[in-house]
């Protein structure tokens, strides 16, 4: 700014106003030896997607009782024989597209290299294959559920 022209306050103010107005980051004018630039601060948003409510009902409160505490065990199936685990960490399909049929169901009959289900991870779908010949008897997971590394996924008996 040179020194022989005033400072014009009511310059800035508008300038701020149209920042505001326009959603712009910062404007900067320039008329000879006048420069202003007026700039806003603007705080990236973090948004968290919530798990889907199977996951939710899965977790036991803190406070709970040993009792409560008891079927979660039985329902991770990672101790079972026959449990199928993920590979890697994604989310599990169990349908080829959402309109279409689940690939298993409990009762069905599978032969070795049968696809189970998905897991996509990075933008891929990786197919999960049947280890071996057998029937599914429990499937732990739902259709788009996060699973993580070695979570049984169902169990083959």
């Amino acid at each position: 700014m040179a020194k022989n022209e005033p400072f014009d306050p009511e310059l800035v103010r508008e300038l701020a106003r149209m920042v505001a107005e326009t959603d712009l980051s910062e404007i900067e004018v320039e008329k000879g030896d006048l420069r202003i630039r007026v700039a806003r601060k603007i705080e990236a948003v973090s948004v968290q997607v919530a798990p889907p409510a199977p996951a939710l009902v899965a977790a036991a409160p803190a406070a709970a009782p040993p009792a409560a505490l008891a079927p979660a065990p039985a329902k991770s199936g990672a101790g079972h024989p026959g449990a199928v685990p993920s590979p890697m960490v994604g989310t599990a399909y169990l349908r080829p597209s959402p309109d279409a049929k689940p690939f298993i169901e409990i009762g069905t009959k599978v032969q070795a290299g049968d696809k189970l289900l998905l897991v996509e991870a990075m933008k891929t779908f990786n197919e999960i294959v049947a280890p071996r010949a057998g029937t599914v008897t429990a499937i732990f997971v739902e259709d788009g559920m996060p699973v993580e590394y070695g979570e049984a996924l169902l169990v083959l008996e």
